[in-house]
């Protein structure tokens, strides 16, 4: 076998490979020789097939095996061979004239393909112990907490029947059946519904066509659906509700005690209030988490020059552009909506494309580095915390991912990420910084 190369360009190299038509006529020889003791034909004993006669009749389809096995192996080893790591699969081509190939197979020709393909670049990764990280904290007030309590509470106020008319903050039971253009719909109807008025639980303008109505009344509460409800069939179409009052009930006075705090499911109120300022902490630990890391890639970026394989810069331009152009398309906008151009747009996704492919490349760097890897546990993990976004459907969601191993797979990058991240934090200089919440929760839009 002969490696030619052909280009080296940047990270760019093509090879021409080419096996002698001897060497293929000599393992063409060894494969129909393995298969002789194991072939049946009629008019011969099996193993006394003539070798002639078994070419004839295997010889074609096994030198395809031999060309598959060829290019599957040699590719391989080639690579090994050189010295160089693909940056991802090479391309493989070969002759497209019927002629060249029926010859190869006929072992009358050398075979031939060619390799392309771009090597991993150079990378040298920043310092981590050199990196300055500041982490914004923000603190859990007691006031925070009382508030968080006093609104999950709200599930065990107690109320009282009302002789009058509903006011804000009542709770009524109804029943209400809901139409669009005359015809009721699915989900529109229910029976002995009770609604707390000025909660915000049903349709905008639904509740405040409540106030002022008692026990018996019957009543047409006309609103329209807003445009981005969650029922497409449903967005932005007017409905009329036909409502009937049952009850009205005014509201009681809640206090936050031992019994209040088993009705929701906890044995104490202090308990309670652990349990609410741990979920504080972890939302605003969430955000910091995210700011942590935004410093942390933003730096890397800054701090990381190499040449990029283009092709996966382009894959990955492609496929933003193809996730952007998709949600314009759904919301019936164009660029200029936007206030920006189709060309301008494109430059931004592009950076945002070289961006990514150079992260990934040298997180996955440092990852390799300090040997970090996904344990399997930890890959169960995450499939554990997409059923649990999804209740009342965990099987589905088990045998969807039963059925896709590449979705499982793909849980695994963002968690590789997430633990080079790790790494890289526990190394650096980081010092802590104390903030408002206003401030920590702050989105890259509110910026």
């Amino acid at each position: 076998m002969q490696v030619t190369e052909t280009a080296n360009e940047g990270l760019k190299r093509e090879l021409k490979i080419t096996v002698d038509k001897a060497d293929m006529s000599s393992r063409l020889a060894e494969r129909l020789e393995q298969i002789k003791g194991q072939v049946k034909l009629n008019g011969f004993r099996q193993g006394k097939v003539p070798m002639s006669h078994l070419r004839k009749v295997y010889g074609r389809q096994a030198m395809v095996e031999i060309v598959n096995e060829m290019i599957n192996k040699q590719t391989g080893e080639i690579l090994v061979n050189r010295g160089e790591r693909a940056a991802q699969q090479p391309e493989i081509s070969m002759t497209e004239d019927e002629k060249e190939a029926e010859a190869i197979l006929n072992g009358e020709a050398d075979f031939e393909f060619s390799m392309v393909y771009e090597v991993m670049p150079q990378i040298t990764a920043p310092d981590i112990e050199a990196l300055e990280i500041e982490r914004p904290l923000a603190e859990v007030t007691d006031k925070e907490v009382d508030e968080q309590v006093s609104q999950i509470a709200e599930n065990a106020r107690p109320y009282e029947e009302k002789k009058g008319k509903a006011a804000d903050k009542d709770r009524v039971t109804m029943d209400y059946l809901g139409k669009v253009d005359g015809v009721p719909f699915d989900g529109g109807a229910d029976q002995d519904a009770t609604l707390v008025l000025g909660s915000g639980r049903f349709i905008p303008g639904f509740e405040e066509q409540l106030i002022g109505t008692k026990a018996g009344d019957s009543v047409v509460v006309k609103v329209t659906f807003p445009a981005e409800y969650q029922a497409a069939h449903l967005a932005g179409k007017d409905a009329e509700f036909e409502v009937t009052v049952k009850k009205v009930d005014k509201p009681g006075k809640l206090e936050i005690n031992d019994e209040v705090a088993k009705q929701l499911g906890v044995e104490s109120a202090e308990k309670l209030r652990e349990a609410v300022r741990s979920q504080i902490e972890s939302r605003f630990g969430s955000f910091t988490r995210a700011r942590v890391k935004r410093q942390v890639l933003d730096k890397l970026d800054e701090q990381t020059k190499m040449e990029l394989p283009q092709k996966m810069v382009t894959q990955e331009f492609d496929n933003i552009w193809g996730q952007v152009t998709g949600e314009l398309e759904r919301a019936g906008k164009s660029f200029e909506d936007e206030e920006t151009t189709e060309e301008e747009a494109r430059k931004e996704y592009q950076t945002l494309a070289e961006r990514r492919v150079r992260l990934g490349l040298v997180l996955a760097h440092i990852g390799e580095t300090a040997g970090i890897q996904v344990t399997d546990e930890e890959l169960q993990g995450a499939v554990y915390d997409q059923v649990r976004r999804y209740p009342g459907q965990e099987q589905q969601v088990f045998e969807y991912f039963r059925q896709h191993p590449d979705a499982v797979a793909g849980l695994r990058a963002p968690l590789y990420e997430d633990k080079v991240i790790d790494h890289i934090v526990s190394k650096a200089k980081v010092t802590d910084k104390t903030i408002s919440q206003e401030e920590l929760t702050k989105t890259d839009d509110d910026e």
